[in-house]
């Protein structure tokens, strides 16, 4: 029941009480406490409705109305008037104000009553019979001027957001007109216009026929490319990014935006706008029109320095201190560097990426120094490398060359170093509803590489992995994710091959209920990479209500050895955690019991894909 439809405010005690102690508390701080002066004694907007007709129409009206009216019909009704006089000025309101709002809702015939006499309350009592909803009995769209192709025009119409057998409400036609005429903008008539509109409505039948008629005028294509606010760098780096806006291509609306999120994208520039410039468009011999297309950009700082600090339920606590520029040898050159300190890790990387190819393909080249000690093994890598990654649509394409020198000490064992060079083939596959916080959809990658002995190498070797995430929707908020991952190093055994090209698992983002890396191949008191890995993951996320907080139930296996017969035994833990949702994706904090070990371990992680 709307307030209105309850009587006149009265102050609850709980208020009460909290105005008395916002009181107190001003008193106590020394605030000045201001009292509202005495005014003419208006009390809060208050009557009942009572709806007539149907019982059906009783309960559609209701629904529409009260609301409607509890927003925007609002009378004053003195309190110190005599109860007629209430009645008078309620019924004078009613009269002059709610045929017009009960029109915005398809209500065109009302009937409306005397006000009854006052409730005990003093509140007056409006009757009022809205009569039928005006349904929309018919559709007309026209184009004028212009000779569109018949599936253009089928395609509009089926696209109107109004049709036959809705109810007729002035917000939805205004949106419905709105929404057409972007349609038709949006794709070779950029100056189309709203020649005519007519909504005619019929209140004996209840019924209102619609007319719209649109003028699309001279079609437009696009003219040449004009920039603006560049200072640092040249106009061949816009035209590395460009795909889709050409001098003399048809008018689309998607491929100017196309182009403007493309350079939001990139290191260079902070904002992009792209739009057509009709002041300077020029109507050619053939009725169309060429336009301009003006790009205005602002540049990133070429530079910039970040730290940071955070803990890893797998490596510990970290600090780290980055640099990154944006313009580097003053050739758009993009450096990516820094120094990662962890407990269990140390960290010291360099990336140079170059700006993208004509064919979207982007080349880096990079090097790191990586010192660990991790499950009782002392590792330090030694790393150069060179990638090239391009995007194929929903397909992301990455072949690289790397070379690294690893040496690994264990307790007792003498120091080994081994080399390898390594080319490297990698596709990833996504998709996903939302790439920070999907609900549907999968994600998945697939990667070999290898090495052959005597071309800087000490073991001949070929590694496959593969691994995916599949979502399933479950009602309006919960998830269901399936997770697994596969790999293989393919070899005589293990020696000569670095750790890197070999499988551990367990902890964050893998075997829950299990240390990091604890999961693999004994060797002395230390846990080293095996050749075989099989990891399977299912996890169910509830979210309550529409609240950025979750809770999750999940069960994960994994195991990685030296022989693909000890799949089969795989290392189980499960356990709760709790989810929220934040800008970089699900922050997800996990408890997990370990079955083979019997402990239960503490997990932090970003839940986003690979």
């Amino acid at each position: 029941m709307s307030r209105r439809a309850m009587g006149p405010r009265r102050i609850a005690p709980r208020q009460a009480l909290a105005t008395a102690r916002g009181m107190a508390l001003c008193l106590a701080l020394g605030l000045p406490l201001y009292l509202a002066p005495a005014g003419p004694a208006i009390a809060a907007p208050a009557y009942r409705l009572t709806l007539e007709g149907s019982a059906e129409d009783r309960a559609s009206a209701d629904a529409v109305l009260r609301p409607l009216l509890d927003k925007y019909f609002d009378p004053e009704l003195p309190a110190d008037a005599a109860p007629a006089e209430r009645r008078e000025l309620l019924l004078r309101e009613a009269r002059r104000r709610l045929p017009g709002l009960l029109a915005t809702e398809g209500y065109f015939s009302p009937r409306l009553g005397g006000a009854q006499t006052a409730d005990d309350d003093g509140a007056p009592a409006l009757v009022l019979d809205p009569g039928p909803r005006t349904q929309v009995a018919e559709v007309s769209i026209d184009f004028d001027g212009a000779d569109l192709p018949p599936e253009r025009q089928t395609a509009l119409r089926a696209a109107w957001k109004l049709p036959a057998g809705r109810p007729f409400r002035s917000a939805d036609w205004e949106s419905a007109k709105a929404a057409l005429l972007t349609a038709f903008t949006t794709e070779d008539y950029a100056g189309a216009q709203l020649r005519d509109s007519r909504a005619e409505v019929d209140p004996d039948t209840a019924t209102a026929r619609l007319a719209v008629t649109l003028a699309p005028g001279a079609r437009y294509v696009l003219g040449p490319l004009q920039i603006d606010g560049l200072e640092r760098y040249d106009e061949a780096l816009i035209a590395r990014y460009n795909r889709t806006v050409h001098p003399g291509q048809p008018y689309r609306e998607a491929d100017l935006i196309a182009l403007q999120t493309a350079l939001q994208s990139t290191p260079y520039f902070s904002s992009a706008n792209v739009e057509l410039v009709n002041a300077e468009a020029v109507t050619g011999a053939d009725g169309t029109v060429t336009a301009p297309v003006r790009l205005t950009v602002r540049e990133r700082a070429a530079h910039r320095i970040s730290t940071g600090a955070g803990y890893s339920s797998n490596t510990g606590a970290r600090v780290e201190l980055g640099y990154r520029s944006a313009d580097l040898f003053s050739r758009a050159w993009e450096l990516s560097s820094g120094v990662r300190l962890e407990e269990k890790r140390q960290t010291a990387y360099a990336d140079v990426f170059l700006p993208p190819h004509d064919n979207g393909a982007r080349d880096s080249v990079g090097g790191v120094y990586d010192a660990s000690d991790i499950q009782g093994m002392k590792l330090t890598r030694d790393a150069l490398g060179v990638v090239r990654t391009q995007l194929r649509g929903s397909i992301e394409m990455r072949l690289s060359l790397n070379y690294q020198i690893e040496q690994r000490k264990i307790e007792g064992e003498p120091t080994t170093e081994l080399h390898a060079l390594t080319p490297n083939v990698q596709y990833t596959w996504r998709t996903v509803d939302n790439l920070l916080d999907p609900r549907s959809g999968l994600v998945a990658q697939a990667q070999a590489g290898g090495a052959a002995k005597g071309v800087l190498a000490d073991q001949n070797f070929l590694r496959l992995q593969g691994r995916t995430t599949v979502y399933f929707p479950v009602g309006r908020r919960d998830v269901l994710s399936l997770r697994g991952e596969l790999g293989a190093t393919l070899a005589p055994s293990r020696d000569g091959i670095p750790q890197d090209y070999l499988f551990r698992t367990g902890g964050t983002g893998s075997v829950r209920g299990y240390t990091y890396q604890s999961l693999g191949v004994k060797e002395g008191n230390a846990v080293v990479g095996g050749r075989y890995l099989a990891v399977v993951s299912g996890e169910y996320t509830h979210w309550i209500d529409d609240s950025p907080w979750g809770v999750a139930a999940f069960v994960d296996a994994g195991n990685a050895s030296d022989e693909p017969a000890k799949w089969s035994s795989l290392a189980v833990g499960y356990g709760l955690g709790a989810r929220w949702k934040s800008p970089a994706g699900p922050l997800a904090v996990d408890l997990a019991y370990g079955e083979r070990t019997k402990e239960i371990q503490l997990h932090f992680s970003v839940a986003i894909p690979f």
